[in-house]
């Protein structure tokens, strides 16, 4: 434990220092000038302040407030702990009742009165020292379980990830969707969500949760679901439960990346005039995230092969959602995607389907 001793007088210096020696694992740093002692104390840390009131250079009251001042703004953030912010013990041969006060109120944490009784010395500081260590030690068991907390948090989150890549996987055995179609969207809406603005953490989330967007195709039977041609009517009817089948599989997790992704499949297919499905929702009653994950789902549906049609080009892709901005797709969506197209690009050549042949 580190002590600073703060008085000018040397003798007192002396004498502070020699009791404190008393104390086993403790290590004086004795400063005449405050001035002196106020420049180390904004640099290093220290466990306890011994500080006399009445100094020629400046007093024991404006040295605590100078000091807390300096650790607040600057060791204090660097520190980030209970080090930046040592306790106080005033020493002072003054009996007024207003000093005392004011001191309390700038920091001090106990009082000596001069002259002083060595006994009385020892005991104060050894208590004020073992409050520290036991403040210290709360300390690093609080940053410790905050460790824990973290790494239990991260193997959560990595655990909902393999969730949803197992159940992403399972969709893929069924849906003509290739796993490289489920990354480029994804990717896509991670890109809007970012020029829309949002936080990091939220574009994370979308990016983990719109690969889920189709899992209700589970649910699809396979003549409807692989049918090579166009659908019937009634054919078109049981697609479309695919966004309520995906809806009712996640919804009861409570995992919040497949709570949105719960949210995703259920939304992705409503349209922005309310002619969508499964519900008729319009404009912003639908959930940002499924007005995101509709764009980029849409345009790479468009751009992509599919055994039913070839794949657009990539300015007959554009076209449509300019075309149909404000009744099928959120018009913000549509334009914070094109704002960002040579990054639609690269990762349209990242993640490319293996028999992929661009079209211009």
């Amino acid at each position: 434990m580190k002590v600073v001793i703060v008085d000018d007088t040397h003798i007192n210096l002396v004498l502070m220092s020699r009791l404190m020696e008393k104390l086993p694992g403790v290590e004086t740093v004795a400063f005449q000038s405050a001035r002196e002692a106020l420049a180390w104390c904004r640099e290093h840390p220290c466990d306890l302040l011994v500080l006399d009131y009445l100094m020629p250079d400046l007093n024991g009251l404006d040295f605590i407030a100078a000091l807390g001042d300096a650790l607040g703004d600057a060791l204090g953030d660097a520190l980030g702990d209970a080090r930046a912010r040592p306790p106080v013990l005033m020493v002072t041969a003054s009996q007024d009742v207003e000093i005392r006060h004011r001191a309390l109120e700038n920091g001090a944490n106990d009082f000596l009165i001069k002259p002083i009784d060595k006994v009385e010395f020892l005991a104060r500081t050894r208590n004020m020292l073992e409050l520290r260590r036991a403040t210290l030690a709360l300390q690093s068991r609080a940053s410790w379980l905050a460790s824990e907390v973290g790494k239990a948090t991260a193997e959560l989150r990595a655990r909902e990830q393999e969730t949803i890549l197992l159940l992403c996987r399972a969709s893929e055995f069924r849906d003509p969707e290739t796993g490289a179609h489920i990354q480029r969207m994804a990717h896509y809406s991670c890109l809007i969500a970012a020029e829309l603005g949002l936080s990091s953490q939220e574009q994370e989330c979308i990016l983990n949760a719109a690969p889920m967007h189709d899992i209700g195709k589970v649910g699809t039977p396979d003549h409807i679901l692989l049918k090579p041609g166009r659908l019937t009517p009634d054919e078109m009817v049981v697609m479309r439960q695919h966004a309520a089948i995906g809806y009712n599989i996640l919804k009861a997790s409570e995992a919040g990346m497949l709570q949105l992704a719960a949210v995703i499949a259920h939304t992705h297919h409503e349209r922005f005039d309310g002619e969508g499905y499964p519900n008729g929702l319009a404009g912003e009653a639908i959930a940002l995230e499924g007005r995101i994950v509709a764009v980029a789902d849409v345009f790479d549906a468009l751009t992509s092969v599919r055994p039913y049609k070839k794949a657009w080009t990539l300015d007959a892709a554009r076209t449509y959602l300019v075309d149909n901005s404000g009744s099928h797709f959120d018009p913000r969506c549509v334009d914070a995607l094109l704002r960002r197209w040579p990054a639609v690009l690269e990762i349209r050549a990242r993640f490319r389907d293996a028999d992929r042949q661009d079209a211009a």
